[in-house]
């Protein structure tokens, strides 16, 4: 697969084509919003009570989803039963540093526990190193495990330069990713307006997760119209609640 050639052509339709322009003072509505937020818990210090707060909270604000770290994944799997709301979990966070065999593995057990959607890591080195095929092969390995829950690759953006954000959204694409998604939130930054926009003109068949510093209803509304399908937010329930 000839990788380089494949982001040099993207790159140079950048150049020519790409325009960053989104309506900044649209609303979008509160139900749209809604039903796009997964309500994020994924601190080190998180509690079972913490987590189920967290599903309550879901629960009464009709949530798209929960994303939880993995220990607590059965928890929230018996917790959110029939109830609609979607069980998001992590794969080698925050770091993406495992190798891919651990990756796979650690997605394959989620899965089983009844995991509805896989968050994964990629690994930020091998990319910015430029080991195209590294990466590919170990989104691959996730995407193969995880059947037949879709994946999101994590490419956190904070780290990389414009080659590299196209890299990693070219190669989810080609590894048969669901979504691609801004960032983990442990990172020196989070989500921005303009990776979304981004990433959603690079991949426009993917879904495109924008998390990571994401607060208040306006940012969730800016990330919308820049082409987020998705917000990871532990601000849910404030963000929703807040006056438009």
């Amino acid at each position: 697969m000839n990788f380089e050639k494949m982001i040099e052509e993207k790159l140079e339709a950048y150049r020519t084509n790409y325009k960053f322009e989104i309506e900044q003072d649209k609303i979008v509505s509160k139900d749209q919003i809604r039903s796009k937020i997964e309500h994020t818990l994924l601190k080190p210090t998180a509690s079972p009570e913490d987590v189920e707060r967290l599903c309550n909270e879901a629960l009464e604000h009709k949530f798209f989803g929960v994303c939880v770290n993995p220990c607590y994944a059965e928890l929230t799997v018996e917790k959110l039963r029939g109830t609609g709301i979607k069980v998001v979990s992590v794969v080698g966070f925050p770091l993406g540093a495992s190798t891919p065999s651990i990756k796979a593995k650690e997605a394959e057990e989620l899965v089983k526990i009844g995991v509805d959607e896989i968050d994964m890591v990629l690994n930020i080195g091998m990319l910015k190193s430029k080991k195209w095929e590294y990466v590919y092969e170990e989104i691959s390995q996730v995407v193969e495990a995880s059947k037949p829950a879709p994946v999101k690759v994590i490419i956190e953006t904070c780290y990389l330069t414009l080659e590299e954000k196209i890299a990693a959204c070219l190669i989810s694409e080609l590894a048969k990713a669901a979504f691609v998604k801004t960032s983990t939130g442990f990172g020196p930054e989070g989500a921005k307006v303009e990776d979304v926009h981004l990433m959603k003109w690079c991949v426009p068949n993917l879904g495109v997760k924008a998390s990571g510093g994401i607060r208040t209803f306006k940012q969730a509304c800016q990330m919308v119209l820049a082409g987020a399908d998705r917000i990871g937010t532990s601000q849910g329930v404030q963000l929703i609640l807040q006056e438009v």
